[in-house]
């Protein structure tokens, strides 16, 4: 009948609500079970460690390191989870409005239905059935109009019954799928839920091993830091115990020669001439040349010969002596000259030296005596450093000079470590 021609529609769209629902059950359960993977991966959160060792602390930080990876995996996998489970609720949602617009609409179209039969049967009451205007065409007196009458009725009666009877079975179809789909989305939303409260604990174990980390780092450097303080002063302690025991034999074996360490001694050499500063040194070894000449030994360093002290101390040495003088005299005239590490001065900046002068004592320290060409200046710095030629291991050409000068007054050359030697003299410079 007029307005009910779209009473067969219902069915095409809940047997699509039907397949989609099937979709949605299939989706369901790959997405419980990607659930079941993530929230199954038990993540903790680790006590801060007690203090160690450094190796120990060393492989703890080696193992937080690999924990924290696989905590970044674990978040990562549960972030893409929780972002799909989400998807998937947006999607089921979607399709609950859909069906519940097309349940509004089935509803709409009974209550057309409804309206329809309402007003027919209040016309057949009202004026009767063989006034009502729908059938005027059948009001002739013949028989074979009465029959017409008569078959027209029970077809129109027949079809608006069929008309109303799908329209309800569509409606308890859609209001089926309306129950399965509000029963996917409580599911999906507990879901969504689950991920979110996983994700939040893997989030924070991740960073509950990142403050670890950092507090495991920083226990390693303090330890390491102690370490090397405590190497540091065991060092001084050595050094200073090594200079106590030279400084007790050097005692003992000047109180054998009845020579209480004289600061001057009966050495009278000429003017303008020098004479070997090493000349008294128990044990003289000789060693490398770098930028001065190395030795080895105990007992009195003299001056090469005339002079003017020009410091004593230098932090930046080992044993914390320099001892630089400027040559008042001589070949190498207003040039200044080095001792310098273990050795216990005996001489004061300014004080006036000659060749019996004892600038000081050198004892068996860690690191034997360095002695050279210095900066003019005098401030610690050496020829061969200001000349850019010493790198740390290598001879120069003011060191392999000053070696040349002790030989030629006596005293055993320094070793070459590399001929020749690196760099070249300044024109004008004394040889030997």
């Amino acid at each position: 009948m007029p307005g009910l021609g779209g009473a067969r529609d219902p069915h095409a769209r809940s047997r699509r609500h039907r397949r989609g629902l099937r979709s949605f059950s299939t989706r369901a359960v790959a997405l419980v079970g990607v659930i079941g993977v993530a929230t199954t991966t038990t993540i903790s959160l680790r006590p801060a460690p007690a203090a160690a060792d450094a190796k120990s602390d060393q492989a703890q930080i080696t193992q937080l390191g690999q924990r924290i990876a696989q905590d970044g995996a674990v978040v990562q996998q549960l972030v893409v989870s929780y972002d799909r489970a989400q998807a998937h609720q947006a999607a089921v949602e979607a399709q609950l409005a859909a069906v519940q617009a097309h349940l509004a609409s089935d509803r709409r179209t009974e209550a057309r239905g409804n309206r329809v039969l309402r007003q027919l049967a209040l016309n057949s009451y009202m004026s009767g059935a063989d006034e009502d205007a729908a059938l005027a065409l059948f009001n002739s007196g013949d028989t074979n109009s009465q029959v017409t009458k008569q078959e027209y009725m029970q077809v129109a009666s027949d079809g608006l019954d069929n008309a109303v009877d799908a329209v309800n079975i569509d409606k308890q179809k859609t209001q089926a799928a309306e129950t399965q789909l509000r029963s996917a989305q409580a599911q999906a939303q507990a879901d969504v839920l689950k991920l979110a409260d996983a994700r939040q604990a893997a989030q924070t174990a991740l960073t509950n091993d990142d403050n670890l980390l950092a507090q495991v780092k920083g226990n390693l450097q303090a330890l390491l830091a102690a370490a090397a303080a405590q190497r540091q002063a065991a060092e001084l302690a050595e050094e200073k115990a090594m200079a106590a025991r030279a400084a007790q034999a050097a005692a003992a074996q000047a109180a054998q020669s009845q020579a209480a360490a004289p600061v001057t001694v009966s050495f009278h050499p000429s003017p303008g001439s020098y004479a070997d500063p090493l000349r008294a040194i128990n044990g003289l070894s000789p060693e490398r040349i770098d930028q001065g000449v190395d030795y080895s030994g105990y007992g009195p360093i003299y001056a090469i010969g005339d002079g003017v002290v020009l410091s004593t101390v230098n932090s930046g040495w080992p044993g914390g002596t320099f001892i630089a003088y400027r040559l008042s005299d001589g070949p190498a005239s207003g040039l200044v000259a080095y001792a310098a590490e273990d050795i216990d001065p005996r001489v004061t900046v300014g004080q006036s030296v000659s060749a019996g002068t004892v600038l000081g004592t050198m004892y068996e320290g860690p690191e034997g005596i360095e002695t050279g060409w210095a900066d003019p200046s005098g401030d610690g710095n050496t020829m061969a450093m200001d000349a850019g030629q010493f790198s740390g291991a290598n001879s120069t050409a003011f060191g392999a000079n000053f070696s040349q000068l002790l030989a030629s007054l006596g005293a055993p050359p320094g070793i070459l470590q590399n001929n020749p030697p690196t760099g070249s003299l300044p024109p004008g410079w004394p040889s030997w």
